[in-house]
């Protein structure tokens, strides 16, 4: 064999093939012509670090959590399990689990504004002791959750017969005016049709207090308020499983989870002139492993990298990513699309994956001459900018997201589509799914262009581009703009991804 078919051989290897993506669940699957409630529509959703968990938050500050199933039939040791002659390869099952209001809609009468109930973001939190723990927050008000079974007791093997008589119990008999009732000394009552039987009772029994059964019981434990002037639009927990940030338009507090009444801003761009502002915060994330490492992006298509032993106030960052676009190319809607919409870090804490209204990008922290990697993802809306401003849609902020391996990435777009990427060198993988029962239908395999191998991701720039009629079916419907995937996220361990369409949580595997 050549040298050259040696090398073709190798990279054709080294390159991880497309992965086959099957429909694994539906949770609240919408019925042919059924109307969606504002109310229930999904705006947030968060694997656990182990992936046996999963949370949703609603557009009626409503938590919903799953947890998975799967695994409960491998219970026992692991050298038990390495011993099992039948490979454990089955895809991740998840069951409803319990739900719970954590946010209520409030006015501010001082600022004469309404709060809505909606839960902007979810993020999980260390458990302990079989309770889960989580953070949840709308525009204003972040709260601290414990979710733990309770075992519910009943007081039962009394003497009296429990339908006549209560004693600390509930009223059981709600038609009885509190003139006819006969109190006793200790604060319950009898009923007036209850008599002793005669000779009184051959002997007396103590109440014993059994447990029937367990339920799940949501707690909110801490509420961190009054710390933001503009709309939250990001937590994170910090590695030091101590303490989580929250951004708004122009700030970021750090909290302690136990202390809710005192938090530190460490972050203000807000200009002593508002007339100066040019740019605001539009998503902030801890770094994975470094306690003292966040990023934020803006609305400028940057992302800063701080470091919070520099100083108290971090107004100065220690890296600046951003991408300079072509002065020849740009119009009024320059800056309106190249504004991230969200950030976040790889698991090993080396790359960041960010999403503007086009494209994602992989950036590479110890590179800040530009991404590593861009996927187009909306490129054939180009042409149809005014009409996408025209309508609002140019606005809307799609998450992104990335495999626990750090080979893929993955992201959503109009008509309840979302797009799987490949990261690694020399892969050309790019996937287009429906959010449905059959995620391949009209889509398949979307043949991208081979990319030149151009070495390692820390040191070149490569430019991966997708079929450019993304949104357009093979019978070539546009997009609709009506239906849009903008909340996903992926198992922190294998090749699963949960996503949103309207009220509809779908859940895919590989």
């Amino acid at each position: 064999m050549s040298n050259g078919g040696a090398k073709a051989a190798v990279a054709s290897v080294g390159a991880p093939q497309p992965l086959d993506w099957k429909f694994s669940q539906v949770f609240g699957e919408r019925t042919a012509g059924e109307e969606v409630q504002e109310v229930d529509i999904i705006s947030a959703i968060e694997f656990d670090g182990t992936g046996d968990h999963l949370a949703t938050g609603d557009r009626g500050g409503r938590v919903v959590l799953f947890e998975r199933t799967d695994t409960r039939d491998y219970a026992g040791h692991w050298r038990d399990l390495e011993k099992m002659d039948y490979p454990m390869n089955r895809h991740p099952e998840f069951r409803y689990k319990t739900e719970f209001q954590s946010h209520e809609p409030e006015f501010d009468y001082l600022k004469s504004l309404e709060i809505e109930e909606k839960i902007n973001k979810i993020r999980w939190c260390q458990s302990a002791n079989g309770a889960l723990f989580l953070l949840s927050t709308n525009d204003k008000t972040i709260k601290f959750w414990k979710v733990q079974e309770k075992k519910v007791k009943k007081v039962c093997d009394m003497n009296m017969d429990s339908s006549k008589a209560m004693g600390n119990g509930p009223i059981v008999d709600s038609s009885i005016s509190t003139s006819s009732k006969q109190f006793i000394e200790n604060g319950g009552y009898i009923r007036n049709d209850f008599s002793f039987p005669t000779g009184g009772f051959p002997s007396l029994r103590l109440p014993v207090v059994t447990s029937l059964e367990t339920n799940l019981m949501a707690r909110c434990r801490r509420i961190y308020a009054h710390a933001h002037d503009y709309h939250i639009n990001s937590i994170s927990n910090n590695s030091d499983g101590e303490t989580f940030i929250s951004a708004d338009d122009l700030r970021i507090n750090l909290w302690n989870l136990e202390i809710s009444n005192q938090s530190f801003n460490i972050v203000d761009v807000k200009p002593a002139n508002m007339e100066d502002l040019t740019e605001v915060i539009t998503s902030a994330e801890f770094h994975p492993k470094h306690c003292n490492m966040l990023a934020y992006s803006s609305s400028k298509g940057s992302i800063r990298l701080i470091d919070m032993r520099q100083s108290a106030l971090c107004d100065t960052h220690s890296k600046l990513f951003e991408e300079q676009d072509d002065p020849g190319t740009r119009s009024f809607f320059t800056e309106i699309i190249a504004s991230i919409s969200d950030i976040k870090f790889a698991n090993d804490g080396r790359h960041i994956l960010s999403r503007d209204y086009m494209t994602l990008k992989l950036w590479d922290i110890n590179m800040d001459s530009g991404p590593v990697a861009t996927f187009q993802v909306h490129e054939h809306l180009r042409p149809k900018l005014c009409d996408l401003y025209e309508n609002d849609s140019i606005f809307d902020k799609f998450e992104c997201c990335l495999s626990g391996d750090g080979l893929r990435v993955a992201t959503g777009s109009y008509s309840n589509l979302f797009r799987v990427f490949g990261c690694s060198e020399g892969s050309a993988e790019a996937t287009t799914l429906e959010a449905s029962k059959n995620p391949t239908r009209g889509q398949g395999q979307t043949s991208s262009r081979p990319c030149r191998s151009l070495g390692s991701l820390s040191g070149v720039v490569r430019r991966v581009k997708g079929a450019d009629n993304l949104g357009v079916d093979a019978n070539g419907n546009t997009s609709d703009f009506t239906t849009k995937l903008l909340h996903l996220a992926w198992h922190p361990t294998e090749n699963s991804i949960a996503c949103a369409a309207s009220n509809s949580l779908y859940m895919y595997y590989a």
